[in-house]
């Protein structure tokens, strides 16, 4: 029989409306930090010219938020579950409200980079365990699928809402408000909360007080992101890229070895025995690092060589994140239900890889309508890839570890598309050089290069698929790691051995 922490009591079932309500204050606490990643993107020029940012400076508004989110989401996750998932949300939201208040009013560079690296930290720890509350919510398999749905809808949509939003409150305000909006929404997503979150008392910190272990892996990912975002200044194969890259995967094996012999490990091995979940994590990594730089690679494609404008670039880029939601919304539930989660996965990496073949053909003197729209509709395979993932990921979530499989799938996420902008903003960069040196026009050059990247992208898309179609299998009954459905309210955990 499975065997409940002494701290832990059996949790009720919350009632239907409460947990839809749940699932919209979760959604509007994602919404708000994917579109503080993306809203900040489009001021920088204004921040750097107000702040007297250097060149090299002005990259840490992004870099110091993305340093901290990504290193800490495993351990958030896990905290989460220690401490109780609610209370991990409401102060990490507490926490990025805080500091959106403090960016916002920013008179110098490093009050700006101080505020974001506590952005990044409340991020964390509200999106680490976002998806691991929902997962204890519905346990019935066609309510998860609606709900992770909306989730990923959020994420998805939330970059190119940033995007437009940005632009509209810089040219219009200043750019101060991009932080300044937080406020109101923080303030809601943390009144509602208190009341719609389940309350959940975790397994305690003497389950997961692994020091050494949180050290390690805080230290590992942190060295990784940081030498992925500086891929672009320093190179591929540059001394400091592999110096900070090998570190980093040092120091994750030291963590890897050191959770196979702690007593109470951080991250219990056990739940990265399911293939399904690591497959989904590997696909997740690449499917990501080719759909976050499409995103930015296709609005830098619109701005340096049709020449639009920041706002007109984001509403060129709307049509993109309204497909991808009418497609998890109101399409990927149903399929999943019918033909289950793989089969989803898979024709969603189709479509995908269409789009990025697409603009790996674009022309110099390329038109909207003809060139790109066809792109934003394909790219609503995202909306089939994105909740498949999530549910394929948090397939081994059981009770006691639907934080730390949140944090860890949230921490798959962020490698990708960090691994994605870093890589082939690179290659394209390099490939832009070299025709230049050839003596090609600018803007042809700058197409070359951005044709490379998304032929890149499109073959990133197609490992993901082979990785999908060789690693993923149909779900057997019990998968080892992964809880058999149960019904609503009842533990889904799966058996441990008691502890002596």
């Amino acid at each position: 029989m499975p065997v409940r922490p002494l701290n832990q009591r059996p949790r009720r079932a919350p009632r239907t409306r409460s947990r839809w309500l749940a699932l919209g204050v979760i959604a509007a606490g994602t919404l708000m930090i994917i579109l503080d990643g993306s809203i900040v993107t489009v001021a920088m020029p204004a921040i750097q010219g107000d702040l007297d940012f250097t060149p090299s400076g002005l990259s840490w508004v992004v870099n110091a938020y993305l340093i901290a989110f990504g290193s800490l989401l495993l351990l958030a996750g896990r905290l989460g579950d220690l401490v109780g998932r609610k209370r991990m949300f409401l102060t990490g939201t507490a926490v990025f409200t805080a500091a959106s208040l403090l960016a916002g009013f920013a008179t110098g560079p490093g009050v700006l980079l101080a505020a974001r690296f506590l952005q990044g930290v409340g991020s964390a720890m509200a999106a680490a365990v976002g998806l691991g509350i929902l997962v204890t919510l519905f346990t019935d398999p066609r309510e998860r699928a609606r709900a992770i749905g909306v989730f990923s809808f959020t994420g998805a949509a939330g970059a190119s809402i940033g995007q437009v939003l940005g632009g509209v409150l810089t040219d219009a305000l200043d750019w101060h408000w991009i932080f300044f909006i937080n406020l109101p929404i923080g303030a809601a997503v943390l009144a509602l909360a208190v009341a719609a979150l389940p309350a959940d008392r975790g397994l305690g910190l003497r389950a997961g007080a692994d020091a050494w272990g949180a050290l390690l892996i805080t230290g590992g990912l942190m060295a990784g992101i940081y030498g992925v975002v500086k891929i672009e200044e320093y190179g591929v194969g540059s001394a400091h890229t592999v110096g900070l890259i090998g570190g980093s995967l040092l120091l994750v094996a030291g963590f890897v070895v050191r959770q196979a012999r702690a007593a109470t490990p951080l991250l219990p091995l056990r739940v990265l025995r399911s293939r399904t979940v690591v497959g989904a994590g590997l696909t997740q990594i690449l499917t990501l690092a080719a759909m976050f730089a499409f995103q930015v690679l296709a609005a830098l494609y619109m701005q340096q060589v049709l020449g639009y404008g920041a706002a007109e670039t984001g509403l060129a880029m709307l049509p993109a994140a309204l497909m991808i939601g009418v497609v998890s919304l109101g399409v990927s539930a149903r399929l999943s239900s019918r033909f289950g989660e793989r089969q989803v996965l898979l024709a969603g990496l189709v479509l995908l890889a269409g789009a990025l073949g697409c603009l790996a053909r674009m022309p110099v003197q390329g038109s909207y309508v003809p060139d790109l729209l066809p792109v934003m509709l394909l790219v609503s395979g995202g909306g089939l890839v994105l909740p498949a993932l999530a549910g394929l990921g948090m397939s081994a979530a059981g009770e006691e570890d639907a934080g730390l499989a949140s944090g860890l799938f949230n921490t798959t996420q962020q490698i990708g598309m960090a691994l994605g902008v870093a890589v082939l903003s690179t290659l394209a960069a390099s490939r832009t050089g070299s025709l230049l040196a050839a003596g090609e026009p600018r803007a042809a050059a700058l197409t070359g290069g951005y044709r490379l990247a998304f032929g890149v992208g499109a073959a990133l898309i197609g490992a993901a698929f082979a990785v999908a179609l060789l690693v993923l299998r149909r779900p057997r009954q019990t998968e080892p790691g992964t809880a058999p459905p149960a019904p609503e309210g009842r533990d889904i955990r799966p058996s441990l051995p008691a502890e002596k």
